[in-house]
């Protein structure tokens, strides 16, 4: 006879492993199931360090959540003890009317953030390692950092651990089915049963969630790291902001030196889109690099050397926001997936949503952006 839980997560990442907290929390009986060891680097929840911010450019209706995430961050560090999230002021930047700045502004105007506007002489001077165009502008907010992505999954994990859950790792789900009875995975070890299913399977939802409606896309994403200049310790996170770059061949990305690999770069989006994740390269090589080192060259002069690489995943939708949402058709089943790229930082959040979710159907928290129907409709 199968196993019975309350509650099973299929994907034990960034978004798993904080449903697995919030339901243990809750008195729940959890079980998550993790295809590869827990904290791995093979899909969307590894790199290091992740940024949260909350003048939120992709739109006004995330500065909620994010909030909310924020104290959800800081509740479990307290809970664990861990140190998960340093905070660090974040520069938004680009032509006065890039679409990113538009938003930012935007976000900044309806929730009444604390934010600055700097030109992109302003922006020079307070960070000497940039070198922006002076017609390009900048806003720098106080609500952000960096999150320990694999230290977050860890904390979330054990946590759920601590009250009771069951996580079990290197186990691939090879299918799953509900009905009005309950639902059913099966793995390649064993058959569970549940009342409810929480499906967070990253860029395996292109598979695991083939029949939801929602056309989902993977998108192989390269992360790079360059030594720091010592140029008066211009990377440091006191002279050196997390930054969010709208230029020509970006938008870019960067978090300040915090170890011996120095700053961390990316190029956000810009890959062609692949079915699933079974097409992804996870060697990285010169062509990878390249663009990087193109955007330092013209705007962050003082980078120096390449000191690493690495592969990671977005699971995109064609509107590049998240679906959080009760499956259309099985009540007993929630999925979150499609974070294309932006949703780690509200994984604590998200967890509590998916929670609810379980439990009732429903929550409190504003999700309607986020509806699993609205590519049918």
């Amino acid at each position: 006879m199968p196993e019975s839980f309350d509650v099973i997560v299929l994907g034990v990442g960034g978004m798993g492993s904080a449903a697995c907290y919030e339901l243990a929390r809750r008195g729940r009986r959890v079980l998550g199931l993790e295809q590869f060891a827990l904290a791995h680097d093979r899909g969307s929840s590894h790199g290091h360090t992740r940024i949260i911010r909350t003048a939120y450019a992709e739109g006004v209706e995330y500065v909620p959540l994010v909030r909310r995430a924020f104290a959800r961050w800081y509740e479990l560090e307290q809970v664990t003890g861990r140190h998960l999230l340093t905070e660090c002021p974040c520069l938004n930047v680009g032509p006065a009317h890039s679409e990113h700045v538009a938003g930012v502004r935007a976000s900044v105007r309806v929730h009444t953030l604390e934010a600055e506007e700097l030109s992109g002489a302003e922006i020079n001077r307070r960070y000497p390692a940039f070198n922006f165009p002076a017609d390009y502008v900048g806003i720098v907010e106080r609500a952000a950092g960096f999150l320990y992505v694999e230290e977050c999954v860890r904390a979330h994990c054990d946590a759920a651990l601590s009250l009771g859950a069951q996580i079990r790792a290197n186990e691939p789900v090879l299918s799953w089915r509900a009905d009005a009875s309950g639902a059913e995975v099966t793995t390649a070890k064993n058959t569970y049963r549940a009342a409810k299913l929480v499906i967070t399977a990253g860029a395996w939802a292109t598979k695991l969630l083939a029949g939801l409606g929602v056309p989902l896309k993977v998108m192989r994403q390269t992360l790079h790291w360059f030594a720091a200049g010592d140029i008066d310790g211009v990377h440091r996170r006191d002279k050196f902001p997390i930054f969010i770059a709208d230029v020509p061949n970006g938008p870019f990305y960067g978090l300040p030196a915090i170890d011996q690999y120095g700053v961390k770069f990316a190029r956000h989006y810009n890959a062609p889109e692949l079915p699933d994740p079974d097409g992804v390269n996870w060697e990285t090589g010169t062509s990878d690099i390249a663009p990087v080192r193109a955007f330092l060259d013209s705007f962050l002069p003082a980078g120096g050397a390449h000191t690493k690489s690495q592969v990671c995943m977005y699971t995109v939708t064609p509107d590049h926001h998240f679906v959080i949402d009760v499956h259309p058709e099985l009540p007993n089943v929630s999925v979150a997936c499609g974070f294309s790229g932006h949703g780690f930082k509200f994984a604590s959040a998200v967890g509590e949503v998916l929670a609810d979710l379980a439990d009732t159907g429903r929550t409190n928290h504003d999700i309607g952006l986020f509806k699993a129907t609205r590519f049918a409709e």
